[in-house]
């Protein structure tokens, strides 16, 4: 499967009616088109930030459903959005058994990691990682997202509330420190984020 992510920052007192909007009217759109396979919506509302996520069925949905909603996107964040990033991302792993709403927690890590890497961090996700992050108290789902041309990979975690987020920290930290002795990535950024919708994902 595929993910595109849009990652907006603008004034947090507009942060809430643009998050609506998207989560009403965007996931009817975006659901509507061809290949379409699931989305994410987080909101952190002290700083102004709003990150969208959805998932694809193969890279040509993906591509073709950016030029649909291109220009339907860029009007509905305007209220909000000072500045937009849009990335693309092959999904390398996905665990998320159910849907997820308002009070969940989400965590996003963002790595650089060499191209001759992305293999290996692959492995050392599946193998070390995972197995780790499922023992975690309250873990309802995680993603291993990669940008094999730029040199970029990120793991996405979502949890059953912000109690259970807060509290896996330093758990996640030690399987964070453990992965990157045998992969070899750089962490660039980590935010966490609360969920305002999550659906569930077949699983890779």
């Amino acid at each position: 499967m595929y993910v595109r992510t849009i990652y907006a920052t603008g004034d947090p007192a507009r942060l809430d009616a643009v998050a609506e909007t998207v989560r009403t009217e965007g996931r009817e759109l975006v659901s509507a088109q061809p290949g379409y396979r699931g989305m994410g919506l987080f909101v952190d509302r002290e700083l102004g930030k709003l990150l969208v996520g959805s998932w694809w069925e193969d890279e040509a949905s993906r591509q073709a459903s950016d030029e649909t909603l291109r220009g339907q996107r860029t009007e509905m964040l305007a209220p909000f959005a000072q500045t937009a990033a849009i990335d693309s991302w092959e999904a390398a792993v996905a665990r998320r058994a159910e849907d997820l709403g308002p009070g969940a927690g989400f965590r996003l890590v963002r790595m650089d990691v060499e191209p001759t890497d992305m293999d290996l961090l692959v492995e050392t996700f599946r193998e070390t990682a995972l197995p780790r992050l499922q023992t975690i108290p309250g873990l309802k789902g995680t993603s291993l997202l990669l940008d094999r041309d730029r040199g970029r990979a990120a793991v996405a975690t979502v949890y059953a509330d912000r109690d259970t987020l807060a509290a896996s920290r330093s758990t996640v930290a030690a399987v964070r420190g453990e992965a990157t002795a045998k992969a070899r990535f750089t962490t660039q950024s980590l935010e966490e984020f609360e969920v305002v919708l999550a659906t569930a994902v077949p699983h890779i």
